[in-house]
C-alpha cells in the first residue's frame, strides 16, 4: 500500500502547486478543474489509508473515497475520470481489461472498456487543439525503442516520463507493481465474510488472479478474512520478485525518457511518434 500512497501524495503535491499557479494567473476555469482533481486524489488517499465510513446523512451527490454508498453520483462520472481512478490506484500503465477490472473491484459502476480506444484518440485531439487545458490527459504508454504508442496500454499524462515508457522487462515489473498496489488497496476493505460486500468480493477475485501468477504468493491454508488469498503474502512475494527486475527496467526507462525529452515535442512526449513506412523498403519486401 505504501507505493500507492507515495504516488498519490506526490500527485496531491503536484495538484496543490498547480492550483496555486492557476489562481495566481487568474485562470479561474483551470483552477476549478484542478481543485476537483485534487479532491478526487485526496479521496483516493483517504480510501487507501483507512476503510471508508459512509455517513448516510451526507449529501448523496458527493461520492465517498471508493464510490461506495453513493452509487448514483459515481456511476455518472465521465469515462475518462473512471479510467483515471483505476490508473491512479494501479500506478503503472495498464490495458483496458485491467483498468475495467480494477474499477469494478474498487469503485462503483461498470466501466465500458469498449470506449477506451476512441477515448484515447479524443484525448490526443483535445490536447493538440488546446494544450494543457485539462489537468490531466489519458495517453498511451510509449515503447522504449521507437517511442511509439504501445499497444493497448494506458497511462496518465501527469506521471513522470519514465513511468510512461515500457521496456523489455516492463510487462513483468508493471504486473508485480500492480499486484502490490491492489494488495495494499484490498487491505483497506472490510472482510468479505463479515460484510458480503460485492466490491470486496470483486477485489478478492482480482487479487487472486494476480497471486496465482506470482511464486510464493498463495497458500494452501486460507487466511481468516480473504478466503485463500492473503494480501500481505501477495505483496511480499511480488516485492521479492520485483526487487530482482526493477533496477534494470528503470535504467532502460530513464534512459528512454531522457532521449524522448531531447527528441520530441510536448505532444509527442505524451502520445508518441507515428511509425511511417518507407516506400522503397516496403516495395522490396
Amino acid at each position: 500500500m505504501e507505493d500507492a500512497l507515495d504516488a498519490l501524495e506526490h500527485r496531491i503535491a503536484q495538484l496543490r502547486q498547480a492550483v496555486r499557479e492557476a489562481v495566481a494567473q487568474r485562470e479561474a476555469g483551470r483552477a476549478k478543474e484542478l481543485r476537483a482533481e485534487l479532491r478526487r486524489a485526496e479521496r483516493a488517499w483517504d480510501a487507501l489509508i483507512s476503510p471508508p465510513e459512509v455517513d448516510e446523512s451526507e449529501d448523496d451527490a458527493a461520492p465517498d473515497a471508493t464510490g461506495r454508498g453513493r452509487s448514483v453520483a459515481t456511476s455518472m462520472l465521465p469515462v475518462r475520470e473512471q479510467v483515471h481512478q483505476a490508473l491512479t490506484l494501479l500506478g503503472v500503465p495498464a490495458a483496458p481489461k485491467l483498468v475495467g477490472a480494477v474499477h469494478e473491484a474498487f469503485f462503483t459502476g461498470t466501466l465500458p472498456t469498449s470506449r477506451l480506444t476512441s477515448l484515447r484518440r479524443d484525448e490526443e485531439r483535445s490536447y493538440r487543439s488546446a494544450p494543457g487545458a485539462r489537468p490531466y490527459y489519458l495517453c498511451p504508454a510509449l515503447t522504449y525503442d521507437h517511442l511509439a504508442p504501445a499497444r493497448a496500454l494506458l497511462t496518465v499524462s501527469t506521471w513522470p516520463m519514465e513511468d510512461r515508457v515500457v521496456g523489455p522487462l516492463s510487462p513483468r515489473v508493471h504486473f508485480l507493481s500492480a499486484a502490490i498496489s491492489i494488495a495494499g488497496a484490498v487491505t483497506t476493505l472490510p472482510a468479505v465474510a463479515e460484510t458480503g460486500e460485492h466490491g470486496a468480493a470483486g477485489a478478492e477475485r482480482l487479487l487472486q488472479q494476480f497471486a496465482v501468477n506470482i511464486p510464493g504468493a498463495t497458500t494452501a491454508a486460507p487466511s481468516k478474512d480473504m478466503r485463500g488469498v492473503d494480501p500481505h503474502l501477495v505483496r511480499a512475494a511480488a516485492k521479492a520478485e520485483l526487487d530482482v527486475h526493477y533496477d534494470a527496467d528503470r535504467d532502460t526507462r530513464v534512459a528512454t525518457a531522457r532521449r524522448a525529452r531531447r527528441q520530441m515535442d510536448d505532444a509527442e512526449q505524451l502520445f508518441g511518434t507515428r511509425l511511417k513506412t518507407i516506400r522503397g523498403v516496403a516495395r522490396q519486401g
